[in-house]
């Protein structure tokens, strides 16, 4: 069997992993509805790699408003590797306590708000103080990670705990121990991780159960489309229409935030 087989065969066990948690993915998708609905926000939180998944819920084609997506350059800004902004940096700073409270300090938070947090360990400072917050604040906070990972994993919190500690719900990405998935004959390490292929797939289920219940609830959301699909004139309504009610909702959480003024006290 060549590597390549090896690798999808394995994606097809991340298949069935998903699968199994539909009830899971049905029960996230009705605690966003009620945030979408209520003119809220879902905050979305992933560092280092995990921020794929937060690009992958929005904004793209086939996404629609109603996520708050939180990414943090110096957490997330891979590219150039070493040096200046590189990667020993933002590893160091996604275990800094303290970051997390700084992060949502930006945002008028509501227990109407909901959230998601992509870690696919789970041990990450940052990712926990942050699901920590929400919860502090009455926000329901969903978590994916690597169930398997996580299990032989350390958690770099002083207490051991780890994220889905303080998760209300746990998805798994079903990504194995270490992530990597094809051993290669003369390597001793593996390579070809699964956790974004598994993280995505319940990223997208999510979204496709929700848009469902949006809809039910006579609330369609804003889809971003591609004019090959649509037409020119209607995927540019979308587009608009679509960043256009992004930046109602996410008014909301910048209006009334931290320390009161007279501009924040205006109707």
């Amino acid at each position: 069997m060549s590597y390549t087989q090896d690798f999808l065969g394995k994606c097809q066990g991340l298949i069935a992993a998903v699968s199994q948690q539909e009830e899971k993915i049905q029960a996230v998708a009705k605690l966003f509805a009620s945030s979408i609905l209520a003119g809220r926000m879902v905050h979305i939180f992933g560092s280092g790699h995990s921020r794929i998944m937060v690009e992958e819920m929005w904004p793209r084609y086939g996404s629609f408003p109603g996520f708050n997506p939180i990414v943090e350059l110096s957490l997330t800004f891979h590219n150039l590797v070493v040096g200046a902004n590189g990667q020993r940096q933002a590893m160091f700073l996604e275990n800094v306590s303290g970051f997390a409270k700084q992060i949502l300090r930006n945002f008028d938070l509501s227990d109407q708000d909901s959230a998601i947090i992509i870690s696919s360990s789970g041990c990450n400072v940052v990712p926990i103080e942050l699901a920590e917050l929400f919860q502090q604040q009455g926000i329901k906070t969903v978590g994916i990670i690597s169930m398997e990972h996580s299990q032989v994993s350390t958690s770099k919190r002083q207490d051991g705990l780890k994220l889905q500690d303080f998760c209300d719900i746990v998805l798994d990405s079903g990504a194995p121990a270490g992530d990597a998935m094809v051993s290669i004959e003369g390597l001793d390490t593996p390579v070809a991780p699964g956790s974004t292929v598994g993280s995505c797939m319940l990223i997208n289920c999510i979204k496709a159960e929700l848009a469902n219940l949006l809809v039910l609830a006579g609330a369609p959301p804003k889809v971003l489309t591609a004019s090959a699909l649509v037409g020119a004139d209607r995927a540019a309504e979308l587009f608009q229409a679509a960043y256009d009610e992004h930046a109602h909702r996410v008014s909301r959480l910048y209006k009334k935030v931290g320390i009161a003024s007279y501009v924040s006290d205006q109707n």
